[in-house]
This record gives C-alpha cells, sequence and structure tokens, in this order.
C-alpha cells in the first residue's frame, strides 16, 4: 500500500491553528511534501510506555550505497519538533517512517 499523507500546515503571520496529527504507520510509513526543504514536522509520542522511533530516510544513495535512515527517539508523552530537510538529502517527497501508531505526526512550513 501507498505511505500515508502527513498534511503540510503553512503557518503565516496571521497565526494558525494547529496542524492535524495523522497517526503513524508502521506497516506502510508516512510521507510529506518538502519541495522547498524548509519543511518541519512535529511528533508526539502518545504512549505512556516505552520510547518510540521516528526515521526520515535519505532520497539519494552514496557511491551506490543506501545511507541509513536519520532516527529519532520520541520519549514517553512528550513531542519534538524535527527539521528543516533539505531537498538535497531528503528529497520532494519525505518519507517517514515509525515503530508504532503511537506516534502522531504533523507537517508545518513558514510562508514569507
Amino acid at each position: 500500500m501507498a505511505r500515508v499523507n502527513v498534511p503540510v500546515t503553512l503557518i503565516t503571520r496571521a497565526g494558525v491553528a494547529p496542524g492535524s496529527e495523522v497517526a503513524g504507520d508502521a506497516t506502510n510509513g508516512n510521507s510529506v511534501a518538502n519541495s522547498s526543504g524548509d519543511v518541519w514536522i512535529e511528533v508526539r509520542n502518545s504512549g505512556s510506555t516505552v520510547a518510540r522511533l521516528l526515521s526520515a530516510n535519505f532520497a539519494n544513495t552514496v557511491d551506490g550505497v543506501t545511507v541509513d535512515a536519520k532516527t529519532w527517539s520520541i520519549p514517553i508523552s512528550t513531542s519534538r519538533r524535527i527539521g528543516p530537510f533539505p531537498v538535497k538529502y531528503y528529497g520532494t517527497t519525505l518519507n517517514l517512517d515509525v515503530d508504532n501508531a503511537e506516534l502522531k505526526l504533523s507537517a508545518y512550513r513558514m510562508v514569507v
């Protein structure tokens, strides 16, 4: 199946409400539009038992070798804001993997 899309909320000077949270999909993964490389994500561990893992996959290989994903541990009942994700490393579609649906994802970018 296809990765589950996380919609990007545009932040303006007028202010915006928090973005919609999408449950992490541990089977199919998630994706975020990253056309300008200035997107950042907020990830919330809604669980109360263990830290959970979020990984961002690199878009390219290095000398034909796949580079391991960048991984973050999200502590119990906390949120982390992570980014930006430069296009030259992560591509125009940011592919994210989670180890459990207890991770909730939202994505943002600034309007200038």
